[in-house]
């Protein structure tokens, strides 16, 4: 297993959760990082991404209310939900790349979503 999440439940609308994506030194990248989801039936969907040097960019549904940061130090890539809403229900998954891989930050933050590894996903769900 390359990347855990966690994190992932069941919340009532305006409620909040933090979900974690743990990597080791072989599937954690400085370069670039990313949060995804998906619900049955439709297109994945990239929540956010964060580049080398901490800059961010969200899809515009969460901006405001979600916040992605990592912490290099422990491999660990980190999306904090806040007021969320029942349009946020879906399967989370964290996406990295081979260290190696310089993706540059313009690229990262343009929608980049062809990452090396990605995770089993955490099934957020919030109710009305």
């Amino acid at each position: 297993v390359q990347l855990v999440e966690s994190g992932g439940g069941s919340v009532e609308a305006g409620g909040s959760l933090r979900l974690s994506c743990s990597a080791s030194s072989d599937t954690y990248s400085r370069y670039c990082m990313g949060w995804f989801r998906q619900v049955p039936g439709q297109e994945r969907e990239r929540v956010a991404g964060i580049s080398r040097d901490g800059s961010v960019e969200y899809v515009d549904s969460v901006k405001g209310r979600f916040t992605v940061s990592k912490d290099d130090a422990s491999y660990t890539l980190y999306l904090q939900m806040n007021n969320l809403t029942q349009e946020d229900t879906g399967m989370y998954y964290c996406a990295t790349n081979k260290d190696t891989r310089a993706v540059p930050k313009w690229m990262c933050l343009a929608g980049f979503d062809r990452f090396d590894f990605w995770g089993q996903g955490t099934q957020v769900t919030v109710d009305s």
